[in-house]
């Protein structure tokens, strides 16, 4: 493996300064990472226009021509004339200038490559690639790659030609050493090259035909590995002894479901069964449910509650704020009443006297379902025998906070006589004496990690979930309750602001709420353009002012908890007819009498950011609407993305057309681009069904080889080993 480590300043025409640049600029600093640094676009070299046929408009053209001329302008300024029988044309440089006038003569022949122009009358190519004539190994191929590069590069002389003669030296050196990553029988069964075929073809394909061979490949090996990891976690939890056996339904289920006034969807009652069978089989669960905007996946959640509960353990649902809590709790008090079930609220703002009964509750079981925040996670907090924890809308808590959960479950005690696990109490606490298992093994008392269901109202196109969370059972509720009307979106310009207060006005005379919600706090200096809170939160008051019996309440991120508890229960409690806020209201404010959001700039909105926004409305009986605001300087894709909104309240074709637009980023809007882990060549975008076929490769091999034990898949240890897969995100639990 020695050159394969070896540092890229070693290679011919780098040296220091320039690997310094390149370390800084890619992120490549061996040459092991540079044979794996791979083109994004190839550029066709074996055809040479005629002089004649150039025009502006072409790409890239390859020319052939004599020297004509070379006139040298202030020392500063190289012009050379070239004719190839058929006509002439200039080739202009800046850099290079006396280099290319010494070797540029009178008389010699060369080939031009670059992008023509047209300047003053007459076609050119500033700074073309200059080779010899049938000579320059780089000029013979029929596809040259071009590389992802940076203004700094250039400008540092890391050219394209440079970065190939680069590559072409890295893989004569690395070549030799490199090892196959997959195993033969995979190659064969997939028909795909070597790995040393495929690192040759990608930076020097013979044709296309070998490209098309090299990139599936070399796409395949990433996307194969990605499921490997993730799958391998899920395969070794999935064994694991330790998972809470739930085998009864119970009677507060039953109480509960036979009271529901509507009929579950036939998605909700598919995802039912599928963690009921997760609760009864004997292994921890860990499952991501996953639904639009008011598809009733809380109502699924506490269904499942009350299955732990049903089979004596305690349950807990997890907000991420004390809104949302506090909601849960009142929605889910309504649905234990007929089960006779004890349900308490444990937030940040919970008194010190309220939580000594809620905590002596919480440890000796009389209290079976806890709604909270992360307060339920805390060191004070003992459970007597949690079973199920529910976390919603889980990329808001840490990977830390959630795994904090496990510690949480209940300390469990191996029954001889049963066979299985039960519970242990504090009075219990001695551990059992050596040999009191079966075979004679010592058994120690322990904490088992309750079931896990994880939820999230973020639509995530299918490749990205299968990424994002391939090491979690997935459920997805793609059906929406019937009698739920659609909310009627709308985009409007400033101009329209006057009718857009008529209409307000006319929704809070028929007893309705609006929200409007501003992407920015403050005015900022660079986007004085951009609407924001404080000077809307004035506007609104003038607008409908309190002489006049209007109440606009205000809520964002600078203001303390108390301020933004106090004005958002004003609204929700319907004290106040209109809600001016940041995005803070963005994830689970249920006020069933809001039927009207407004989102001002909204072209400075991600698309799923205004798809979770407008599902804050249309929550109750009354027709509802969503109006766009859209800035004076809009551009073409912001736009596009609004028109969108405007023609489907599906979300998941909404997330989709979310990763088209932006890439397969975090599509909470958090984070514009980038990825948990980093593919260098396949696409979730466009490779989905080769994401398919590698995690069934991937679930094969597993099938047949938990463990990756047999000698024909030591290759694929090896490589997991390296780390390079591993993605650390936030569909971690442990």
């Amino acid at each position: 493996m020695g050159e394969l480590t070896n540092d890229i300043q070693f290679l011919p025409g780098v040296g220091p300064k320039r690997a310094a640049l390149i370390k800084r600029e890619l992120g490549v600093n061996t040459l092991e990472e540079l044979i794996r640094f791979y083109p994004y676009r190839y550029i066709d070299r074996s055809s040479i226009t005629p002089i004649v046929s150039v025009t502006p408009d072409l790409a890239y053209v390859q020319v052939q021509g004599r020297v004509v001329s070379r006139n040298l302008i202030n020392m500063k300024h190289l012009s050379i004339i070239v004719e190839d029988g058929t006509g002439r044309m200039e080739m202009v440089f800046f850099k290079g200038v006396k280099w290319n006038f010494d070797r540029l003569a009178p008389g010699s022949v060369w080939l031009f490559f670059g992008k023509p122009q047209l300047f003053n009358g007459r076609i050119n190519i500033v700074h073309p690639e200059v080779d010899a004539p049938q000579t320059d190994p780089a000029a013979k191929g029929t596809l040259t790659g071009v590389y992802p590069s940076t203004e700094k590069l250039k400008n540092g002389g890391i050219t394209g030609k440079l970065m190939c003669k680069m590559e072409r030296a890295a893989l004569a050196l690395c070549l030799p050493e490199v090892q196959e990553s997959l195993p033969d029988y995979i190659l064969k069964k997939y028909g795909l090259p070597s790995l040393v075929l495929a690192l040759q073809n990608i930076h020097f394909p013979s044709d296309m035909s070998a490209l098309a061979a090299a990139t599936r490949r070399l796409k395949f090996e990433e996307l194969f590995y990605l499921q490997l990891s993730l799958l391998k976690q899920k395969y070794v939890r999935s064994r694991a002894a330790n998972g809470l056996v739930m085998p009864h339904v119970g009677p507060a289920f039953h109480a509960c479901y036979n009271a529901l006034p509507y009929s579950l969807t036939g998605a909700q009652q598919r995802v039912i069964k599928e963690i009921r069978a997760d609760l009864s089989g004997g292994s921890q669960m860990n499952r991501l449910l996953q639904g639009d905007v008011g598809s009733g996946k809380t109502m699924v959640a506490v269904l499942s509650c009350l299955i732990a509960i049903g089979n004596g353990y305690q349950a807990c649902i997890m907000a991420p704020t004390e809104v949302l809590a506090q909601q849960h709790f009142a929605n889910i008090q309504k649905y234990l009443a007929p089960t006779g079930v004890q349900c308490a609220l444990l937030t940040g703002s919970t008194t010190r006297k309220e939580r000594k009964p809620l905590m002596a509750g919480l440890a000796d079981g009389s209290i079976q379902l806890v709604v909270g925040t992360h307060a339920l996670i805390e060191e004070p907090v003992r459970y007597r025998a949690l079973g199920l924890a529910v976390i919603d809308e889980q990329h808001r808590f840490g990977v830390s906070q959630r795994a904090a959960l496990w510690s949480k479950g209940p300390l469990m005690r191996y029954d001889q006589r049963s066979g299985a696990w039960a519970p242990v109490s504090d009075s219990e606490r001695p551990a059992i004496p050596p040999g009191g298992a079966p075979g004679g093994r010592t058994i120690e008392d322990q904490n088992v990690p309750p079931h896990v269901l994880v939820m999230t109202a973020t639509p995530i196109p299918r490749t990205l979930a299968m990424t994002f969370y391939g090491d979690l059972d997935l459920s997805v509720i793609d059906e929406m309750p019937p009698g739920r009307k659609p909310v009627q979106t709308m985009l409007i310009g400033q101009n329209r602001l006057p009718a857009m207060y008529r209409f307000m006005r006319e929704e809070i005379s028929k007893g309705r709420q609006v929200f409007v919600v501003y992407p920015m706090i403050f005015i900022n200096e660079k986007m004085e353009d951009v609407s924001n809170v404080e000077q809307g939160y004035e506007d609104i008051v003038k607008a409908f002012p309190l002489d006049e019996g209007y109440k606009v309440a205000i809520v964002h991120g600078q203001q303390s908890n108390e301020q933004k508890l106090f004005n958002m229960k004003a609204f929700v409690e319907g004290r106040a007819h209109i809600l001016v806020s940041t995005t803070v209201i963005e994830v689970g404010v249920d006020v069933p009498n809001a039927s009207v959001m407004v989102i001002r700039s909204a072209q400075r909105f991600g698309l799923s950011q205004l798809h979770q926004l407008r599902g804050r409305v249309g929550r109750g009986a009354e027709k509802s609407y969503c109006i766009l605001v859209k800035d004076p300087k809009t551009g073409k894709d912001a736009q596009e993305r609004l028109e969108l909104m405007c023609a489907t309240e599906d979300g998941f074709e909404i997330a989709e057309k979310d990763m088209k637009m932006r890439g397969p980023g975090d599509l909470e809007g958090t984070q514009q681009s980038g990825m948990p882990i980093e593919l260098h060549i396949a696409s979730l975008l466009r490779d989905g069904a080769m994401l398919d076929e590698a995690r069934s490769c991937a679930m094969k091999v597993l099938d047949a080889d938990p463990g990756l034990d047999r000698p024909q898949n030591s290759v694929l240890l090896k490589e997991l080993r390296k780390g390079k897969y591993d993605i650390k995100d936030y569909s971690k639990i442990s």
